[in-house]
């Protein structure tokens, strides 16, 4: 089978597609034919060899993959021989087959596309976690999103929205605007404009009354994540999903005790680890929610397994507007 192969780390160009034998499943996996691959940020770190966790090499990278599963260990018990399933990995995701754990399989729904499937497998249980079991949500309350047209933004608006939350979307222009509008954001938080510590806070108080944002979901870093720590109303929950922007801030926390606000940490793939049965019971509430039209992965564009590395230089570029996904047809 065909894998993008990594040897030794470097640039995505630095790396090679090559013939590598086709993985054997254990009595606990299933072996699944990939038709499409979700491209993410951290696959970029991974080969790059500066993620927090890297894979002994050689290896493949990626961490969505959709396809069809082939065969089934003998302790399989989620999916079976023919099933349209979406996998979540650590890494293994850009090969034309994978084997993976039983338990990080999820048969998709009829209507959902393979392509559909790899996007929203990461960004959607990151928004999920980072909303509720991180930020504590509750049914109506109000929602900041920092890049909010990005991979988890996007995910993130539709799925506050989904779960009834009054939506604000953090954005750089107009384009993001319009894109977070039509996903469902209720208001757009101008991210460019001068003086960001002030005109943020200014902004969100303006359409909330006074009162700021009851969770904050950021993956941006920096300065944005600074200015909407003041943008929290009492009782406020920020939770920090990246750094995308660049910067990882520092925090006085004499300001938590101020406001009685809290600020945590989402690394989502320990709960793919730890508990897996936590993740399929919110990767059903997503699948319900996509049934309902509440959400639908935004596919941006499409490229072929081989031009792996252009794909991965769009996302690093920040321009990507949802997501990018790799297809294995030849």
């Amino acid at each position: 089978m065909r894998a993008v192969w990594v040897r030794e780390h470097g640039a995505p160009e630095s790396v090679r597609i090559e013939e590598v034998p086709a993985p054997q499943i254990g009595d606990d996996q299933v072996l699944i034919e990939v038709k499409a691959i979700g491209v993410n940020y951290p696959d970029f770190l991974v080969i790059g060899g500066t993620y927090q966790i890297l894979p002994p090499r050689p290896f493949s990278p990626g961490k969505d993959a959709a396809g069809i599963v082939r065969a089934v260990g003998r302790n399989a018990s989620h999916c079976k021989p023919g099933d349209r399933v979406a996998v979540q990995l650590e890494y293994g995701a850009y090969a034309e087959q994978v084997a993976a754990k039983d338990a990080v399989c999820h048969v998709i729904p009829d209507a959902m596309s393979f392509e559909e499937a790899a996007a929203m497998g990461l960004v959607y249980q990151t928004a999920h976690f980072g909303l509720v079991e991180r930020g504590l949500y509750q049914r109506g309350e109000t929602v900041l999103v920092n890049g909010a047209a990005g991979g988890v933004g996007l995910a993130a608006v539709q799925i506050a929205r989904g779960l009834g939350a009054t939506v604000l979307a953090g954005v750089n222009n107009e384009e993001h605007a319009a894109i977070a509008r039509e996903n469902g954001a209720d208001r757009v938080i101008d991210l460019a404009r001068p003086d960001l510590r002030e005109s943020l806070r200014a902004q969100v108080h303006a359409v909330t009354g006074g009162r700021g944002a009851d969770v904050v979901l950021d993956p941006l870093g920096g300065a944005v994540f600074e200015a909407s720590l003041r943008a929290l109303a009492w009782r406020g929950r920020m939770v920090v999903i990246g750094f995308a922007a660049g910067g990882i801030p520092e925090l006085k926390v004499n300001y938590l005790l101020v406001k009685n606000i809290s600020v945590s940490g989402l690394q989502w793939s320990d709960y793919r680890e730890r508990t897996p049965e936590w993740v399929r019971r919110v990767q059903t509430e997503l699948f319900a929610l996509y049934a309902s039209g509440a959400i639908r992965p935004r596919v941006m564009r499409s490229f072929p397994l081989e031009r792996y590395a252009e794909a991965l230089a769009l996302v690093k570029s920040g321009s990507v507007v949802g997501k990018v996904v790799l297809t294995t047809a030849r």
